[in-house]
């Protein structure tokens, strides 16, 4: 029954992805791990390639309808996909079984990074139910270029550690920064998750424990729910779809939480 319900996550995934451009990613690690029960280092790994694969396939769909930004895209992407191979060789690698141990509470390296990605989920619920503020003034390109690096290696780090896409950290970026329409700024998350996803897989990509006839269907179940997503995109409003996946994501985080701290 779990492995029904996780293919029914996978397909979920992809169609999340299709619609928004974003979002449907931060549901694969809580998919692998509670529903599927894999373990939460392999579960990161697993999304980077799943996410990765799926949104090149929605990348390239966009890209034929004239929604991909591809200068603006490789410039957003170069920091970020960096730095999300360097977390995932190194900084994660480096993160001790144990982190943290006080009065008999063990803080491990799995229970870890679920907090961290609950925390990661209430920041994107949050994005996606506040309603925007853009500040369009001009910014000089000195500034632009020095803003726009840090902050997308701050987003690879974060991508790194909880094997999620990060559009929801990439889209508004596009929008504010870059100043691309919506439709475009979709397109252009895709082709920079695609990167940052799949170049950020090869730090785990010589792991023996990796799974490759599961992470084979699992993501083939992804790709057909992105194209499904693609096609639906034109008759779901945009907006409801946002607030009201935006309530699930909060809701999630809850669980992930409340699940973590019961188990410390």
């Amino acid at each position: 029954m779990n492995e029904i319900f996780g293919y029914f996550g996978a397909l979920l995934i992809g169609l999340i992805l299709g619609l928004t451009g974003g979002g449907g990613s931060i549901l694969t690690v809580p998919i692998l791990v509670y529903v599927l029960l894999i373990n939460p280092v392999i579960a990161t790994a697993y999304s980077l390639f799943i996410v990765g694969t799926t949104s090149a396939f929605g990348a390239t769909q966009n890209y034929l309808k004239g929604r991909v930004d591809i200068k603006i895209g490789i410039m957003f992407a170069i920091p970020s996909f960096i730095a999300v191979f360097l977390t995932r060789r190194y900084l994660l690698t480096m993160l001790p079984d144990d982190i943290l141990k006080i009065n008999g509470v063990v803080l491990t390296k799995d229970t870890f990074l679920m907090l961290f990605f609950a925390l990661v989920m209430l920041f994107a619920a949050y994005s996606m139910l506040k309603k925007p503020k853009l500040n369009l003034k001009e910014i000089t390109q000195k500034k632009f270029i020095s803003k726009l690096i840090m902050q997308n290696i701050l987003i690879g780090v974060v991508i790194g550690l909880i094997g999620a896409g990060g559009g929801f950290l990439i889209i508004p970026s596009l929008v504010l920064f870059a100043k691309l329409p919506m439709k475009k700024a979709v397109g252009t998350s895709l082709f920079i998750i695609t990167m940052n996803s799949l170049i950020g897989f090869l730090g785990d990509i010589h792991n023996p424990e990796l799974d490759w006839n599961f992470l084979m269907a699992f993501t083939s179940i992804s790709v057909v729910g992105i194209f499904l997503g693609i096609y639906l995109n034109k008759f779901i409003n945009e907006k409801q779809l946002k607030k009201g996946f935006g309530y699930f994501v909060l809701a999630m985080s809850c669980f992930i939480l409340l699940k973590e701290f019961y188990f410390v």
